[in-house]
């Protein structure tokens, strides 16, 4: 079984805020913010914690922050 996949299977998550807006940046880094479910200031997602995701949130630093990694 792959990393992700033990990952999404034990339950495994993140939650991340978007805590800055996405006008002013690139057109991948907003595209980005809605690939994660995200498009307004303060709101939150639970996100499985795979790279695929973590990979993303570490493509957008400046405007999201992850809150807690629930294990």
């Amino acid at each position: 079984m792959s990393p992700a996949k033990k990952a999404a299977a034990s339950g495994v998550t993140l939650t991340v805020r978007q805590v800055r807006s996405g006008i002013g940046y690139r057109k991948d880094q907003k595209a980005t913010l809605r690939a994660l479910g995200l498009g307004r200031i303060g709101r939150t997602r639970t996100l499985p914690d795979n790279p695929q995701v973590r990979g993303m949130v570490n493509k957008i630093p400046h405007l999201v922050v992850i809150e807690d990694a629930a294990q």
